[in-house]
């Protein structure tokens, strides 16, 4: 499978975004039969540039998110990313992962610090283990025959008690340390993406492909539970907005799609080289933004 440094290089030649979505581990086996049998399907439709599959808090869903990479890529020809935490993992036992996906053609892995095990309290390093996930890009960086993409958080992480600002040099640091791209986490500010760009790039001189990661919004309680959790801030327009549809999900979900395509359009007349879509496992929101934005090929 193809590196997706080298998508992104592909598309920016093309003259095009690439297109990608996030999918995450089910917990049964309907969820699995949901995502290979309609989720999929539908968004494949789109024809996407590349995919990631999450990996479960402490790496509870390891084995599981291996699987699903490698199925997505045998069976649909599709490349996919895994993601890789620090959490709960020596430094041998990622190495084991890592020979267990490159064993898989797995070439694409998204480097993660992770949460802490229960996804509260402090975040604490496993004996043998990373403490930054710069160590862990280092690390895959060293291995060798991977393309490594990191997070970036545009309103900066909520861990981070120093502020963005710092929040941002430790990325600046991920960059060094040999990631070739930045998925951010969900925004619904655009200012705050610009100016997390225009950070980087006055620091560094030349930035990797910095990606913006798109959530169309399913329902007002679900977003403002994600949005506490993350940190990511809510604008005073959008939270009334959804204060005034209140509990009917099929008319937040119709101001999802509009929301969500008004902030691509706007990402992509400021030239973002992709946009990665948080899809949730559900298909149809994220499938009407990616029609909207004339972006199905």
């Amino acid at each position: 499978m193809p590196f997706i440094r080298d998508i992104h290089s592909a598309c920016r030649e093309a003259g095009r975004p690439a297109v990608s979505f996030e999918f995450f581990p089910p917990k049964t086996d309907e969820g699995d039969r949901a995502l290979m049998e309609k989720t999929l399907p539908e968004l494949l439709a789109l024809k996407p540039d590349y995919c990631s599959v999450t990996y479960g808090a402490g790496g509870s869903t390891r084995d599981k998110t291996v699987g699903i990479v490698d199925r997505i890529q045998r069976e649909h020809g599709l490349t996919a990313m895994m993601h890789l935490t620090c959490v709960n993992s020596t430094q041998a036992q990622l190495g084991e992962v890592l020979a267990e996906a490159r064993a898989r053609g797995i070439t694409n892995i998204l480097a993660l610090r992770g949460d802490p095990p229960g996804g509260t309290g402090e975040w604490i390093a496993t004996e043998g283990g990373f403490q930054y996930s710069s160590q862990l890009v280092r690390f895959i960086r060293e291995l060798g025959g991977f393309s490594i993409g990191t997070a970036g958080f545009p309103e900066g992480h909520i861990a981070q008690t120093a502020g963005k600002l710092a929040d941002w040099d430790f990325l600046a640091g991920k960059i060094d340390a040999g990631a070739d791209f930045v998925i951010t986490q969900l925004f619904f500010d655009n200012e705050d993406f610009y100016r997390f760009h225009d950070y980087l790039e006055k620091k560094l001189g030349r930035v990797p492909p910095i990606i913006p990661g798109m959530l169309p919004i399913l329902s007002g309680r679900q977003t403002k539970k994600f949005t506490e959790m993350c940190g990511a801030r809510l604008p005073v327009s959008f939270v009334a907005r959804l204060d005034e549809i209140g509990d009917d999900d099929a008319a937040v979900i119709e101001y999802g799609i509009e929301y969500c395509t008004r902030q691509c359009e706007a990402l992509l007349k400021f030239g973002v080289p992709g946009l990665h879509f948080y899809s949730l496992n559900k298909p149809h929101s994220t499938v009407q933004v990616v029609r909207n934005l004339g972006l199905a090929r």
